[in-house]
């Protein structure tokens, strides 16, 4: 399912929404956003409890979003994954990445069921060139146990 070319795809497109994030600074959501505006991508956050993250507008839906995207970070809970996709098929969003511990197997099925792209059970931050030294060495050891895409 993960593939090479899934992954090189999805990070080829520099505008992306961030369906889930936070507005704790400490969050992955707030780390990964921050590294990848660092790497050149647009983030734009998604969350309905939230009118703004870190000064930045955040949008309650996928369909609330100002312009087109290349594709969606999922960072929700996996019960909230499915209805994700679900809004980004029907916004026209067929890139989707599944941030580890966020898939559910109904939601993987759907993106797999509706020709949509999926990246799902691995970290962005993996993959997002340039990698920084902690997520190297993660992907390192990744590639060791054959866990990285071909």
């Amino acid at each position: 399912m993960n593939t090479r070319q899934d992954i090189q795809d999805f990070l080829s497109q520099k505008t992306i929404a961030m369906a889930g994030a936070s507005r704790d600074a400490k969050s992955f959501s707030a780390i990964a956003s921050r590294e990848l505006k660092a790497k050149g991508y647009r983030v734009l956050p998604v969350n309905p409890s939230a009118a703004s993250i870190g000064g930045e507008t955040c949008y309650p839906s996928l369909s609330a979003l100002p312009e087109k995207v290349g594709g969606v970070l999922v960072l929700t809970n996996p019960s909230q994954t499915e209805k994700v996709v679900r809004d980004a098929a029907a916004q026209g969003i067929n890139r989707v990445w599944l941030q580890q511990g966020t898939q559910s197997e109904e939601s993987v099925a759907f993106c797999l069921q509706n020709g949509m792209q999926v990246v799902s059970g691995k970290c962005i931050l993996m993959f997002a060139e340039p990698v920084g030294a902690f997520h190297g060495v993660h992907r390192w050891f990744a590639r060791l146990f054959g866990q990285v895409p071909r």
